[in-house]
């Protein structure tokens, strides 16, 4: 049982919404696709809005105006498909970014007016092979009146305005002026400004109005793993500590992992992350000449001893190095909005590899990650937890390292490299259930595919932190579609997606198998291989703010990308056991599949 200090820091998120506008579980959770309500202080609550996203997926691919145009980019190809498919005026489209992937090349472009692009209308187009359309998402809006474009008040002032409703500080990232969709259905003119809080580990990006100055809403930067129910099982130092001999995969990290092609260090530092505690300046050190890391954690002293510390700094550097392999094998590459300082002429922008402070001062009892757009740093937080005595470091606990780590694979794909489109309580909640399928999806050894738990090392409490293990009995965890309705809070509602990730997981496995070698190749055909795949895929193929079904649509669209729809009705029966069927609609369930399934 926990105590109730141990459920506080939850708890106060959940009244947050249930005290909102989203407490009923019906109407009001309709609002799950478009808002989400943030409690920025005790006296301040934003609801932000995002207009709704259409998706459409098209299979094989349809032809797109400048089909039989060998000449033409993928800029010109994708404002030209917008265009056409929105009726929208080629000069009100702004191209933003995009890549060449394996399997497909992926664009995302702005509406804008006046040359002023919108921060939250935004469209996605994903291109297969042949050069035929298999994917469209869009958020694009007709607004009923848009403010003038030339602001009225300062930068200054904004910035002025920011901090003191937000309680934190300009941090000098480069300011820009966008429109703003309202949920009335006008459009604001902002200033946007980011405000970060160093004490409480608050990152914001603040659309402050350029002709008021009002803060109208925020993107929050930080994804917070609240530990806050019964929990899953994941990989921890009760299993033991081995010592690794250059485990880094070269093919995904060529100058290795402690250096960035022109500076080499002996620390915990690197091109993909650097591990500290207080300052970045505090890494550990080699314990010995040749790159050893090699120091035995005590676990019947403090954490903070010295031993400890260090332990802590290697583990959390050696997994989010680990993920970052992983994942640039299965695309999430530098023109893929990774992270890295040195992007080594791969596309993207660079300086911004992940840092983690471990042990980190700010609080007890989660963790969390921040991620900003490409070219800026994603931030993990590692603390201590303190249901055990002495306490126990959440760093030396690989399934939360992962966790946290997801959200910046998941925040980074998702709408392009912007940072701004899981920003709803329903992308939100996916996101939460992206990074436990994940952190499960690295535990797995063998084709048995177990009950999953979480973080039953830092709670010493076998049943973890969620509220029912991931499973595919329902008796054993009945969570399904339906179930967000009566949920209001994003890691809950993670938990429905988590489940229903896990049962993908085990219906690919039963049917191709089990590789022990996914990790470090992402060329092989078996189950775990193909759901990686498709889980990485499908983010960059996703319109901006998913929903489960449109989430649901575009791991459909990326089999059919990659496998031409071999695992279709594998996937369809999977999310359909679990609700999300063809007809489910507004968090009611539909166990339909299409003919042939």
């Amino acid at each position: 049982m926990f105590s109730a200090k141990k459920l506080l820091a939850s708890v106060l998120l959940a009244v947050t919404f249930a005290s909102g506008t989203l407490a009923a579980p019906w109407d009001a959770s309709a609002k799950y696709a478009t808002h989400r309500v943030r409690e920025i202080s005790r006296d301040l609550k934003l609801e932000t809005y995002h207009p709704e996203s259409s998706y459409e997926t098209y299979g094989a691919g349809i032809d797109h105006p400048l089909s039989k145009r060998a000449d033409a980019s993928i800029e010109e190809s994708t404002v030209s498909f917008v265009s056409s498919k929105l009726g929208v005026s080629a000069d009100k489209i702004q191209y933003k970014s995009g890549y060449d992937a394996d399997m497909h090349s992926v664009a995302y472009v702005k509406q804008h007016h006046d040359g002023v692009a919108f921060a939250n209308a935004v469209a996605n187009v994903a291109f297969g092979k042949d050069n035929k359309v298999v994917a469209f998402g869009s958020s694009f809006v007709n607004p009923t009146s848009i403010a003038a474009s030339t602001p009225s008040i300062s930068v200054e002032d904004a910035i002025a305005s920011a901090e003191s409703t937000l309680g934190g500080k300009y941090n000098d990232w480069p300011a820009t002026l966008e429109y703003l969709a309202l949920a009335d259905g006008s459009a604001a003119l902002t200033h946007v400004v980011q405000v970060q809080n160093a004490e409480t580990g608050a990152w914001y990006e603040a659309f402050v109005d350029a002709h008021s100055g009002e803060v109208l809403s925020v993107t929050d930067f930080v994804a917070k793993a609240s530990y806050r129910v019964i929990p899953i099982q994941e990989e921890d130092l009760t299993d033991g500590f081995q010592t690794l001999t250059d485990p880094q995969n070269t093919a995904s990290s060529p100058f290795g992992w402690h250096s960035d092609g022109t500076t080499s260090t002996t620390v915990t530092a690197g091109n993909n992350v650097i591990t500290y505690k207080g300052s970045t300046s505090s890494t550990a050190s080699q314990s010995s000449s040749g790159l050893n890391f090699v120091y035995t954690q005590n676990p019947n002293q403090a954490p903070t001893a010295a031993a400890n510390l260090n332990a802590a700094k290697v583990n959390a550097f050696y997994v989010v190095n680990t993920m970052h392999d992983i994942w640039y094998q299965y695309g999430f590459t530098e023109s893929a909005y990774n992270f890295q300082n040195n992007n080594n002429g791969h596309g993207g922008r660079a300086n911004d590899r992940v840092t983690v402070s471990v042990q980190d001062s700010a609080g007890v009892d989660n963790a969390d990650f921040s991620t900003p757009a490409d070219g800026q740093s994603g931030h993990m937080r590692m603390f201590l937890w303190d249901y055990t005595s002495p306490e126990r470091d959440g760093a030396l606990e690989d399934d939360i390292v992962v966790h946290e780590n997801t959200h910046g694979l998941t925040n980074r794909m998702t709408g392009g490299g912007t940072g701004r489109c899981l920003q709803t309580t329903e992308a939100g909640g996916m996101g939460e259930g992206w990074s436990d399928a994940m952190a499960e999806w690295t535990e797995h050894s063998s084709s048995s595919v177990p009950d999953y738990v979480m973080a039953t090392y830092v709670t010493d409490d076998s049943a973890g932190i969620r509220n029912y293990p991931y499973s595919t009995s329902a008796s054993t965890n009945p969570l399904r579609y339906s179930s967000i309705g009566q949920l209001n809070e994003v890691h809950n509602i993670g938990e429905v997606w988590a489940n229903m990730l896990h049962n993908v997981y085990a219906a690919l496995v039963s049917a191709h198998g089990y590789s022990s070698t996914a990790k470090t190749d992402a060329t092989g055909t078996a189950g775990n291989n193909v759901f990686l795949h498709l889980f990485i895929d499908a983010l960059a193929l996703q319109p901006c703010n998913p929903t489960f079904a449109t989430a649901r649509d575009a791991w459909i669209q990326a089999d059919a990308n990659r496998y031409s729809g071999a695992n279709r009705c594998t996937l369809w029966n999977a999310f359909a056991s679990r609700g999300l069927g063809v007809n489910a609609r507004n968090y009611r369930d539909d166990t339909t599949v299409p003919s042939g399934c």
